[in-house]
C-alpha cells in the first residue's frame, strides 16, 4: 500500500488503504495535496494526501502501469496493461478539486498505433506545456502522440530493449531514459537529439537528473529472479553518478541488496531517495532516496565534498556544445 514517511527520522505518518494488489506508480500534485496511484487491481485512485481519504476510484481494462499529472495539475494520464483481450491503453482525464464535479470517465482514451497486440506500454509522460504525450514500450520505442487522438507524431528508435524509466530536468528541457539494454540516454526535448549515452553493465531501472549540478543518477541491477543466488556486489545494485556533459562515472552509492527500481532527487539537489520492489519515492527535505527489491527505501544525504564537484559547469552552459 502507498505509505507516507517523515524523511527526517523514518517515522511512518500513515498509509493509503484501498488497493487490492501491487501499486505500480504514484504521483502527487505540485502542492502535495492530492495523490494519484495506479495498481495491479486495475484501478487508478485519487487521495487526499493529508487525511488519507480516497476521493475517487477509476476502473481500467487492465493493471494500471503508470500515472502522471499534467503541468498545472488540471489533467492526468494513465497507462493500463493489456488484459483478457483488451489492448494496452492510454487514458487522459480532466481533474476537478470539487469532488462532486470530478468526471468519472476519461476525456480521451486511445491505443498506441504500432504497438503489437498484447504488448505493454512501460511509461508515459507529458511533454512541455501539455502539448503532447510521450509513451515508451517494451521494445525500446518512444512515440510522441497527439493528446486528443493518440495519433503518432513521431517515433524514436534508440534503445534496443524495454524502457524502464524516464525523468525530466527541472526546466523540462532535457529528458533521460533508462532501459534494459544497459544504457541511459539524455535527450534534447525540443528536437529529440541524443545528447549523451551513459553505458552501464546492468539493466537500468531508475534515472534522475540533478536540479543544481550537471549530474545524472543511474541505477538498476540484475534481474530479481537471480538475486537470491548472487551477492549484492555481483548483482550490481549500486546507484551510479555520471557527469551529464562528459559522460564519465565519478561515483557510486551502495547499500541495496536487490535491483533499484526508483530514484527521486530533492528539488534543491541536496540529496536523493531510492527504493526497491517497485516502490516509488518522492524526495523531501535535504536528501535523496532510492528504492530496491530488498524491501528498503534508503534516504541519502550529500556531503560537503559533493557540492564542490564540477562547480565550474553548474550553469549548464556546457550542454550547448553537445551535438
Amino acid at each position: 500500500m502507498p505509505t507516507v514517511w517523515f524523511s527526517s527520522n523514518g517515522e511512518r505518518l500513515g498509509t493509503y488503504d484501498g488497493h487490492k494488489g501491487t501499486v505500480w506508480w504514484l504521483d502527487p500534485t505540485k502542492d502535495s495535496k492530492i495523490l494519484l496511484t495506479g495498481g495491479a487491481d486495475m484501478t487508478l485512485k485519487i487521495w487526499n494526501v493529508e487525511t488519507g481519504e480516497k476521493l475517487h476510484d477509476f476502473p481500467h481494462t487492465g493493471p494500471v502501469r503508470h500515472v502522471e499529472w499534467a503541468e498545472g495539475d488540471g489533467m492526468f494520464v494513465s497507462v493500463s496493461d493489456p488484459f483478457r483481450g483488451a489492448a494496452a491503453t492510454v487514458s487522459v482525464y480532466e481533474f476537478s478539486r470539487n469532488v462532486d464535479e470530478q468526471p468519472q470517465e476519461p476525456k480521451y482514451v486511445w491505443e498506441v498505433n504500432g504497438l503489437e497486440q498484447g504488448k505493454k506500454i512501460s511509461r508515459a509522460t507529458w511533454l512541455p506545456l501539455n502539448k503532447a504525450i510521450l509513451t515508451c514500450d517494451e521494445f525500446g520505442v518512444m512515440r510522441i502522440h497527439e493528446v486528443e487522438t493518440g495519433r503518432v507524431i513521431r517515433e524514436i528508435h534508440e534503445h534496443s530493449k524495454r524502457i524502464n524509466c524516464l525523468s525530466w530536468n527541472k526546466e523540462k528541457f532535457f529528458l533521460i531514459t533508462g532501459s534494459a539494454d544497459n544504457s541511459a540516454i539524455l535527450w534534447d526535448a525540443v528536437d529529440w537529439k541524443v545528447l549523451k549515452v551513459y553505458e552501464t553493465d546492468r539493466p537500468v531501472n531508475a534515472v534522475a537528473i540533478s536540479p543544481i549540478k550537471e549530474h545524472v543518477f543511474v541505477a538498476g541491477g540484475q534481474e530479481a529472479m537471480s538475486v537470491t543466488t548472487t551477492s549484492a556486489k555481483v548483482g550490481k545494485f549500486e546507484t551510479k553518478l555520471f557527469h551529464m556533459v562528459f559522460g564519465e562515472e565519478f561515483g557510486n552509492v551502495r547499500g541495496h541488496f536487490g535491483p533499484v527500481n526508483t530514484i527521486a532527487v530533492h528539488p534543491e539537489g541536496t540529496g536523493y531517495v531510492c527504493c526497491e520492489h517497485g516502490g516509488l519515492a518522492v524526495a523531501v527535505e535535504a536528501r535523496f532516496t532510492s528504492g530496491s527489491e530488498d524491501g528498503y527505501v534508503r534516504v541519502h544525504d550529500f556531503d560537503k565534498e559533493y557540492f564542490q564537484l564540477h562547480s565550474e559547469l553548474d550553469d549548464l552552459s556546457a550542454l550547448t556544445n553537445l551535438a
